[in-house]
């Protein structure tokens, strides 16, 4: 979080735009957009609201309508899209409109909800990720156990869990109290000394790093499983080679997204990990951009589905041309 500019209705300040005008103390307005940069913030804004929301639409709409799709990875990808979704139907829109106008005039419980919802969402989908590559890891790795480890149960509890402990590490933060006003109009939220340090780590580094340990293994048995396919002979093992590559498959894709995620958010977290180290010194518009950058992973994600999964697709063209409303598709092969 960037340091806060107050401004003393006494001081003899010229030439400044304020939050509160009639106040006391008020926030520096640290942005007067032309009219051609709010239309800018509103058409992009915007359209990665309607791209976001769309996408990961027809991410929920296949998984739930259609049957092959139900298994549980994708359950995992439903509770990933779910996030996605409303990130681009809440977070996207409360920033847009302050991304044009740096002052917020919606009042301390809207500014909580907000930076409430910025929190948990984030961390649904870091935890939801993390969950996704635990599935990975027994379908490549242990294949045999996989069903009886990694069932519908299973995937229930850690979608609970996952939206569960975000919702606690979002709201939580924010509600009790670690709010320190230090001037009017601004929404940002001031927790105690290095508490953008201590949540980084905990709710972004620490998953990564157990991420890419978890792939890091699958990627070594993947390896040793197509060296070992390479050199069978028999029929029965072609038949198990080919589920060994989709499974590999599979989990390419989903390496990929993990990828992507990291591309839009490491650096953000890096900002905010050194800004405090740095005295503050990172530009306000850096450390928005790099927000937004983070934020449209949640765009990205569909479109990573649907060009790596010819299954997806399928779905995705059977939903867009309308055929779900004319006839029964449920128990279409993709």
């Amino acid at each position: 979080m960037e340091s806060e500019i107050i401004i003393n209705k006494t001081d003899n300040v010229k030439f400044m735009h304020l939050c509160y005008e009639s106040g006391n103390t008020s926030c520096l307005m640290t942005i007067t957009p032309s009219t051609i940069r709010v239309f800018l913030y509103m058409f992009i804004g915007s359209t990665v609201s309607i791209l976001t929301i769309s996408g990961n639409l027809l991410v929920i709409t296949s998984v739930i309508y259609f049957k092959q799709l139900h298994t549980p990875t994708n359950y995992l990808v439903l509770s990933l899209a779910v996030a996605d979704l409303l990130v681009g139907a809440l977070v996207l829109l409360f920033n847009m409109a302050l991304s044009v106008k740096s002052c917020f005039y919606f009042g301390d419980l809207v500014c909580k909800l907000r930076r409430s919802f910025d929190i948990s969402l984030m961390t649904t989908s870091i935890l939801n990720l993390c969950c996704i590559s635990i599935d990975r890891y027994y379908a490549v790795c242990q294949p045999l156990t996989y069903r009886t480890k990694i069932n519908g149960c299973v995937v229930v509890i850690m979608i609970l869990v996952s939206w569960s402990v975000s919702a606690l590490s979002g709201f939580g933060i924010v509600f009790v109290g670690l709010k320190h006003t230090v001037c009017e109009g601004r929404c940002f939220i001031f927790n105690i000394p290095n508490s953008n340090i201590i949540g980084s780590v905990f709710s972004f580094y620490l998953p990564v790093i157990i991420m890419l340990i978890i792939y890091l293994k699958i990627f070594v048995v993947a390896q040793r499983q197509a060296r070992s396919i390479q050199n069978a002979t028999c029929q029965s093992t072609k038949s198990g080679a080919a589920v060994s590559k989709m499974e590999r498959k599979a989990t390419k894709t989903l390496a990929i997204v993990m990828g992507v995620f990291l591309f839009c958010w490491t650096p953000f977290f890096l900002s905010i990990t050194f800004n405090p180290v740095a005295n503050y010194s990172v530009p306000s518009p850096l450390t928005e951009t790099l927000v937004w950058l983070g934020w449209s992973n949640s765009m990205l994600n569909p479109f990573v589905y649907g060009f790596f999964y010819s299954w997806f697709r399928a779905a995705f063209r059977i939903i867009i041309s309308g055929k779900i409303f004319n006839d029964n598709f449920s128990h279409s092969k993709l």
